[in-house]
């Protein structure tokens, strides 16, 4: 029977941070034959009736999260997982959710302690609540339920991924703690954890002494075989499926020259292979003049995926505006589908489609799901002006561009407000638009169209507010407080902005407190 208590745990789960959600589509495992040596020692560990838990690192791209999400495919298969949660900057995952979503996992995995999790709930109806102690909800529903499961010859594993990505590094720090000091008890089954992050100082710091710790290294042998292995597959599949190209049986290539050359590039990095095969095979483009342009520009070091990423950059048609566009979707407070994404950047629908084309092997985009960056480092690379270099954007004017955009979109869609209730309601612009102002770069172009969007917009949303619209209250505050700050206000204008601002954030307010009378 479908309880209350188990609907409400069910409600605040974070089903992208399990791992095999669909929500996380598309999958990242390990190709067939690779990593062989490696999954092998950590299911050594993991075989153990000890309480030895491991700690994977090494620096983005060298495949840390394809392995965790094959070792808990192997473990699920083996009914062996106890529960999972892997960390994405690609979805706005919520602190709160850790502990419950963990939870939720392990009534799943063993229906025995469901009961036990359910009632906890019920006893306190504080439990699921943003402001419970992480330590009270591991104890009430994690520890005292596996209490029950003590007696167990098995060995269970819990998978933590990219712990780097967590919402902060105290965060991260926190739950590292939390889970490996709750989980030692004596009283429990068998429980190994499994920790993946890049070897940041505030996770090295967490991490005890005990753990057992694998490093990936970009120049491991076993992990260099591995990406010669992915790269002569791949190669080989597209040389198979483009027959008007290689002909039919396809001619032997690359060459060898060639292929050593692509394998010293990639070095021991799974992202770099990944990247310059979705480079090379995509769709439009002849194979062989996409890898002549990778192997063009000489590396004297392997695995220099700031190359990569600028020879992809270098191929669009606008590399500067192409990045602009990349910058504003990487600082999005969390991903859009295309058709919103369209409509978001309006004014530049055009050149988003070619944008989208042209950085394909960085991006995915299916045209239905949402349209997300291939690997983090991507992120990385843009945010440093050393590593981008003429390709940098920073986030004060990614922001800008994305506050016109939203400012734009809202006094475009409101100035025809009749129309808008039999045309869809994208909201992301109305809830985000103030966040993005507060973190913008106060260019001349963005103080225009706020003071257009306050001359307008804002007095019809004060006037004659709607109940989608009283969330505004927030958002208007953000944005009063940005040009309420020194580096804003440059002239009288800006005191007028700032004013109606003002104005506008109390009449919401009120109109938000009188709803909830």
């Amino acid at each position: 029977m479908v309880t209350g208590s188990w609907k409400s745990l069910c409600n605040v789960v974070e089903y992208s941070g399990i791992f095999d959600s669909e929500y996380r589509q598309p999958h990242s495992r390990c190709m067939e034959n690779t990593r062989v040596i490696l999954r092998k020692s950590i299911t050594q560990v993991l075989d153990q009736r000890d309480r030895t838990n491991v700690w994977l690192n090494g620096l983005a791209g060298v495949g840390k999260t394809s392995i965790a999400f094959t070792i808990a495919e192997e473990m699920k298969a083996a009914k062996r997982l106890a529960a999972t949660f892997f960390f994405s900057h690609k979805h706005s995952q919520k602190a709160v959710a850790i502990i419950p979503t963990i939870a939720y996992q392990l009534a799943l995995a063993f229906p025995r302690i469901r009961e036990d999790i359910v009632k906890a709930i019920e006893n306190d109806d504080s439990l699921l609540s943003p402001g419970k102690s992480h330590a009270d909800q591991m104890r009430e529903l994690v520890i005292k339920p596996l209490e029950i499961l003590r007696f167990r010859e098995e060995t269970y594993s819990i998978i933590i991924d990219a712990l780097d990505e967590c919402f902060s590094s105290e965060e991260a720090a926190r739950l590292v703690t939390l889970l490996t000091d709750t989980l030692a008890g004596t009283a429990l089954p068998f429980i190994h954890v499994i920790f993946t992050s890049r070897p940041e100082a505030h996770i090295c710091a967490a991490i005890p002494s005990s753990i057992h710790e694998i490093r990936l290294t970009t120049r491991d042998e076993n992990t260099i075989k591995d990406v010669r292995l992915f790269l002569r597959a791949s190669l080989d599949k597209t040389r198979a499926s483009r027959p008007a190209v290689f002909g039919q049986p396809p001619i032997p290539w690359p060459s060898e020259d060639e292929f050593e050359t692509l394998v010293f590039k990639a070095g021991g990095l799974f992202v770099y292979a990944a990247m310059a095969m979705n480079f090379i095979s995509a769709a439009g483009h002849d194979p062989q003049e996409r890898l002549e342009l990778l192997l063009r520009e000489k590396s004297t070091v392997g695995a220099d995926i700031d190359q990569l990423y600028r020879q992809i950059i270098a191929t669009s048609e606008d590399p500067l505006a192409h990045c602009r566009m990349l910058a504003s979707i990487i600082n999005l407070a969390h991903p859009l589908p295309l058709v919103e994404l369209q409509e978001l950047f309006y004014a530049d629908k055009r050149s988003l489609g070619v944008m989208l084309e042209a950085f394909s092997p960085v991006i995915l985009n299916d045209g239905v799901g949402n349209v997300e960056i291939y690997h983090a480092s991507l992120r990385d690379f843009i945010s440093d002006p050393l590593r981008s270099k003429q390709y940098h954007i920073d986030s004060p004017h990614a922001n800008e561009h994305l506050a016109c955009c939203c400012l734009d979109f809202i006094t475009r869609r409101d100035a025809a407000r009749a129309n808008i209730a039999s045309s869809p309601r994208y909201l992301y612009p109305y809830q985000m638009w103030g966040i993005h102002l507060y973190l913008a770069h106060p260019s001349s172009k963005l103080r225009n169209l706020l003071a257009l969007f306050t001359d307008t917009t804002l007095r019809f949303w004060v006037q004659t507010p709607s109940p989608e619209d009283l969330y505004l209250a927030r958002t208007v505050r953000f944005a009063r407080k940005a040009c309420l700050s020194l580096r804003w206000i440059r002239g009288p204008s800006d005191i007028v902005v700032a004013w109606r601002l003002h104005k506008g954030c109390k009449k919401l307010a009120k109109l938000e407190m009188a709803r909830n009378l």
